[in-house]
């Protein structure tokens, strides 16, 4: 059997940087256990698998597609980048020539278009409440040490904790700090917490002017330390910083190693366009 994938680097016109996913594209059925062990196989954070939906369609015609995303252990319901690469190869390398195209997914439809060089993905917006320091001061701690909190947000439907660093601090500052993510897990006392987002406001002078905010997202509740860029993050940044900032258009930056830039754009019906650029960085056939 071959099938055929590609990994795309997605969130990023640069190869070797952005958030890298695996993309297989499915002719066929393929047996339910076959989809996890391609995806340990691969062990990148995930693995896409974009289906036909029904017999007559057509990678290249087709508008609407079954997607499913796999980490080395397990399905996610929800996954940005990897919906991101999986447009690309079908914009890219399939030449779909639709301007729009739906996944039918476990989180609902979701909806990719082009725009220029980039990708745009119609995602739901997750909105924040604050959050009590004493619940989860352990974990901010572990994560921050003594640095200063400016704001604490908790988003209960995506269980993410937000902890916005001070207005003082340089972006430098959130990209040079070590974390080491595994020891949330046993200062995470509340059950209620599977993501926390590090954000900092960004500066409008200074050689990295005209990127709104920066953060850094760590997940290791679902075994991924640090995570290089995320568009779920944003669902809920996006949000937060709308209201911080009185914007609805933010250009956003993730400060992990390989780093990654978002386009944002708040919908009027209570969704958000999170945009991003992608680089195809190999091609080939799996072959069992």
């Amino acid at each position: 059997m071959q099938i055929p994938i590609f990994t795309v680097d997605a969130f990023t016109n640069q190869p070797f940087s952005g958030n890298p996913a695996a993309v297989c594209l499915l002719e066929n059925d393929l047996d339910e256990d076959l989809h996890q062990k391609i995806a340990t196989e691969m062990n990148l954070s995930e693995t896409a698998f974009i289906r036909k939906l029904h017999p007559g369609d057509d990678f290249t015609k087709s508008s609407y597609f079954g997607l499913r995303w796999f980490t080395p252990a397990n399905e996610v319901p929800l996954c940005g980048h990897a919906t991101l690469a999986a447009a690309a190869v079908l914009f890219h390398i399939q030449k779909n020539t639709n301007s729009v195209l739906t996944f039918v997914t476990l989180s609902g439809e979701l909806k990719a278009r082009q725009v220029e060089d980039h990708i745009v993905l119609d995602l739901p917006l997750y909105l924040t409440y604050p959050q009590v320091l004493q619940e989860v001061e352990e974990l901010i701690k572990a994560a921050i040490g003594d640095m200063i909190v400016q704001d604490l947000r908790y988003s209960p439907d995506t269980k993410k904790l937000l902890v916005r660093l001070s207005d003082a601090y340089e972006r430098s500052v959130l990209e040079e700090l070590q974390v080491s993510a595994q020891r949330f897990l046993s200062a995470e006392k509340t059950g209620k917490v599977k993501g926390l987002i590090l954000t900092l406001k960004g500066n409008s002078s200074g050689k990295h002017k005209g990127h709104d905010f920066y953060s850094r997202y760590f997940a290791p509740w679902y075994g991924v330390l640090e995570d290089p860029v995320t568009g779920s993050a944003h669902a809920v940044l996006s949000s937060y910083w709308s209201e911080q900032l009185g914007k609805k258009e933010m250009l956003a930056f993730q400060c992990s190693r390989r780093g990654g830039e978002l386009k944002i754009s708040l919908r009027n019906d209570g969704r958000v366009d999170i945009a991003g650029q992608i680089a195809i960085v190999l091609k080939g056939n799996l072959t069992f």
